[in-house]
């Protein structure tokens, strides 16, 4: 009977080498990250009961200690990764090899990934755009490139040296690869997700001669199902009645683990309904609109908080932004933008910022507060995290 596996372990290649080794006994695996705080790990570990946990005896040697009272795991379960998104508490999402196997071959049909062509690994392999990574770069032949976090001198050396053709980035690192200068035309392209990039980063992107797709999606569709707005192969989307995009396809999880309440709740008719909202273009591309909570109500007129945040990033003094709702009692929501700063040297206030965004956006967006920051607090994957964005604003 197949089992899941969670495995904590210190190194990319520690990770990779357990996931072979499960996989080939028709086990699953429950990735972890390797600096997750012991807490955090513990309430994973109860929330998704796997049957073992894989991690480092003190001489480092690495030890599997059975769990009790785990939850069966599908036959064809390939990974169950826990995430929680911006918000809320964490959820297992069940992922199969069908599915990830669909996932892996639309993107490198898209992308045009060529036999023998490496990819870089320097995303966390807790998170499927990861996981992706060495799925694709196997695709083509080819071990990965591995990388223990992200450091852009080690990116640099892998770059330069012309021993990898292909990257997978959020845009917190392209944003640092850029500063850095290094010469991004020597890939052959970048997959970029994670996060919205706004289009700032992306001219600077395509001036550096760096050639990116962007990828959106959500470890619920086995990462990145939509590259440049256009779905990719076996992969359907549709806007529903209340705006939020719906997938249909190979790529979609099977269910969140021991929760077939939300999972019946996420599915209709085998269509995903996702927590994002979207519109289809008159090109056909689709555009994503932000998170369905990210709509901020002030003075009984909608502001996308996704809307105003790109806005925001163009000012010269914001390296990122995160944009939410805080209560008014005049304005009933009052929009506020949290920013993160080029450098300390950086001059920025509120009313630099509105001026700078007269021209756009309308007077109801506009921040009326402005907290600034030397860094915004960030998960793993870059991704901004609005909780504690928020926890922030309430110590103020």
């Amino acid at each position: 009977m197949a089992e899941l596996v969670a495995v904590r372990v210190p190194t990319a290649a520690d990770l990779v080498a357990a996931w072979d080794r499960l996989a080939g006994l028709g086990d699953a695996i429950l990735p972890l990250p390797a600096d997750a705080a012991d807490g955090d790990v513990a309430r994973t570990l109860a929330t998704l009961r796997p049957a073992a946990l894989l991690h480092p005896r003190p001489d480092g040697v690495l030890r599997l200690s059975r769990l009790p009272d785990p939850l069966p795991v599908e036959a064809d379960t390939a990974v169950v990764v826990a995430t929680s998104g911006s918000t809320g508490a964490p959820k297992g999402v069940v992922l199969s090899r069908a599915a990830l196997s669909a996932s892996t071959a639309a993107s490198v049909r898209r992308l045009g990934c060529r036999p023998g062509e490496r990819w870089l690994l320097c995303l966390p392999l807790s998170h499927v755009a990861g996981l992706q990574v060495v799925l694709r770069s196997r695709a083509v032949g080819e071990e990965p490139v591995l990388h223990d976090g992200f450091d852009v001198e080690a990116v640099a050396r892998d770059v330069e040296d012309g021993s990898v053709a292909w990257v997978s980035l959020v845009p917190t690192q392209l944003t640092r690869l850029l500063d850095a200068g290094l010469d991004l035309a020597r890939l052959r392209g970048i997959l970029l997700g994670g996060a919205p990039p706004g289009g700032e980063l992306l001219a600077r992107a395509e001036a550096a001669g760096a050639s990116v797709t962007v990828s959106y999606g959500m470890t619920e569709t086995c990462g990145g199902c939509v590259y440049d707005g256009h779905p990719l192969p076996g992969v359907e989307v549709a806007v529903g009645g209340d705006g939020r995009l719906r997938f249909r396809g190979d790529v979609l999880f099977d269910g969140y683990r021991g929760r077939p309440d939300l999972t019946a709740a996420a599915f209709d008719d085998g269509w995903f309904t996702s927590a994002d909202l979207g519109r289809r273009a008159d090109d056909g591309r689709i555009e994503v609109l932000g998170r369905a909570d990210d709509v901020i109500i002030t003075g009984g007129e909608n502001v996308a908080a996704s809307v105003v945040t790109e806005a925001v990033e163009t000012h010269p003094a914001v390296r990122a932004a995160v944009v939410v709702g805080r209560p008014d009692p005049e304005w009933g929501e009052r929009v506020v933008a949290v920013c993160e700063r080029v450098d300390r040297s950086s001059r920025l206030d509120l009313d630099g910022l509105r001026a700078h965004l007269r021209d756009r956006l309308p007077p109801h967006a506009l921040p009326r507060q402005l907290l600034v920051v030397d860094e915004l607090p960030r998960n793993a994957m870059g991704k901004a995290l609005r909780d504690a964005v928020q926890d922030l604003l309430d110590a103020r």
